[in-house]
């Protein structure tokens, strides 16, 4: 359950949204009434092993400035962007040490997003929704916090924090809004490996206070809310979703 938002008519674009926090945040969005258009990297939504049929999907590599660009042209109309595509490399087996590979990271994961939504601006000072038209980044724990294993992640994410205070300092007068969710630990493709290993998830439940690992719908949940009328004076921040590990001693 949660907080009942009302998207009604609302078009929105979700970013790498077959899976994980993509994926739990584009059903939140469409049971609240809106149009809902995610992206992925495979060239048809019938590819993926999950039914898709109720989204416009649309291929994307965020790699790929050309296709952000032309996803970006192709939208009639947007409210709402949430920046969620991306990964982090070493679930790939790559090492973000190795300068090429941490650009790769950076370009992907900041690069992309600040680009995704510079394109899409003018769409969103024209949305009439409550509230105004809204980017939403996906930070993490990252952003917060030296994670040796990702460099390149890190750097990003640290650096979608910084971003988003710009954004929302040069858009607010467009009515635009700039927030980020700076995700705890959170069950996805990407996490997998990490939440089947007890010598990674351990020490981070050891610090966190409630008691437990995030799942993909704590993510989306937060998502709706900023980019809600309850949020519609709330731009430039990044709300950690981690059950308390940021403030835990």
């Amino acid at each position: 359950m949660g907080p009942r938002h009302d998207f009604s008519g609302a078009q929105i674009l979700v970013t790498g949204g077959t899976s994980g926090i993509g994926a739990a945040t584009a059903a939140r969005f469409r049971e609240a009434g809106a149009e809902v258009t995610i992206t992925g990297t495979r060239a048809s939504a019938t590819e993926y092993d999950v039914d898709l049929s109720g989204y416009r999907y649309l291929q994307l590599d965020v790699e790929r400035p050309d296709q952000i660009d032309a996803i970006a042209a192709s939208l009639p109309r947007l409210d709402v962007l949430v920046n969620n595509a991306g990964i982090a490399l070493p679930s790939l087996g790559l090492d973000e040490w190795e300068p090429d590979v941490f650009d790769r990271s950076v370009a992907m994961l900041l690069n992309g997003a600040f680009r995704m939504a510079r394109r899409t601006v003018d769409l969103l000072a024209q949305s009439v929704v409550p509230g105004g038209g809204s980017v939403i980044g996906i930070a993490s724990m990252s952003s917060f916090f030296g994670i040796p294993v990702v460099p390149g992640y890190g750097a990003a994410k640290t650096g979608l924090v910084g971003l988003t205070r710009t954004m929302a300092a040069h858009w607010g007068s467009r009515g635009v809004r700039a927030n980020a969710v700076a995700a705890g630990l959170t069950r996805s493709g990407m996490t997998a490996g990490t939440f089947a290993q007890d010598a990674w998830t351990a020490p981070t439940l050891a610090r966190t206070p409630l008691g437990r690992l995030g799942e993909p719908d704590d993510i989306a949940q937060a998502i709706l809310f900023l980019a809600s009328p309850a949020a519609s004076w709330i731009t430039g921040q990044t709300l950690a979703v981690d059950g308390g590990f940021t403030v835990a001693g």
